[in-house]
């Protein structure tokens, strides 16, 4: 059985990571398979949004330190320890690379890496047992890890980053609805359905206008002003306008129905 099982259901990909007996922590095998599927998605245009789950009572608790019986790397060289090390940050960067949007349902536990997948998605939906922290400082490694803090403080300033960062203390579902860091805090049983919500709403977008927005809206938080931010959005605009969809979403809008897009951005 894949640790990471993908279904796909007509423009979108349901992703779990599926080791519920280990809290969904990223074994070695894991890790290849989010690494491979978030890659290959940049080249798919048979998918327009992914949601990212964990089986079980967790999202993700992070590395699983008990498959290797080195689990601190001190038999390793420093060069293969680099090499696992990009293995696994490899998969955020897909993450946002990526031009479909990545809906999180963040229940339990999402630790250390699982924080990491957390913060690199796009939104997030929150259960209340819902517990997240940078979890590498409290085993004796830094907390800046696999793109924490990177999102971390573009997230909810530096102060509060460096509070949780510093500490490893635990952000509760309250707490992370507070900071902006999750969108929604709902019951475990109607996390897919609000996951569903957001999915619904998105594949109303072109297939082009959806990707181009969340390449700007990554690109605009990196941008060196309004200016850069205005003229990345103005050729945007252009773009979406000049597709073939365009039509059909004006007239969907103004017939009061679901857009029906028949082209594949490409």
């Amino acid at each position: 059985m894949a640790d990471l099982e993908l279904r796909q259901d007509g423009d979108v990909i349901w992703a779990t990571m599926n080791r519920p007996d280990r809290l969904n922590a990223l074994s070695r095998n894991l890790v290849t398979e989010l690494r491979e599927f978030f890659v290959d998605l940049y080249w798919r245009r048979d998918v327009r949004v992914v949601v990212l789950q964990g089986a079980g009572k967790a999202f993700c608790a992070g590395l699983d330190l008990k498959e290797s019986n080195d689990p601190g790397g001190s038999q390793r060289s420093i060069g293969a320890g680099l090499t696992r090390q990009r293995e696994i940050s490899e998969i955020v960067i897909a993450m946002r690379r990526c031009p479909q949007p990545i809906i999180a349902c963040v229940n339990g536990a999402a630790a250390g890496g699982g924080f990491a997948l957390a913060l690199a998605s796009d939104v997030r939906i929150a259960t209340p047992n819902l517990r997240m922290n940078a979890a590498f400082i409290r085993i004796g490694l830094s907390a800046c890890d696999i793109g924490v803090s990177y999102f971390l403080p573009r997230m909810v300033g530096s102060s509060v980053a460096a509070e949780y960062m510093l500490t490893g203390r635990f952000i509760d579902a309250e707490r992370a609805y507070q900071l902006g860091l999750v969108s929604r805090v709902v019951p475990q049983e109607q996390l897919e359905a609000e996951a569903q919500g957001f999915v619904d709403d998105m594949l109303h977008a072109t297939p082009l206008g959806l990707r181009l927005t969340k390449e700007a809206l990554n690109h605009a938080i990196d941008a060196q002003g309004l200016e850069a931010a205005i003229a990345m959005e103005d050729r945007n605009q252009i773009l979406a306008s000049s597709d073939g969809d365009f039509g059909e979403g004006v007239r969907a809008f103004l017939e009061k129905r679901r857009p029906q897009y028949t082209r594949r951005e490409g």
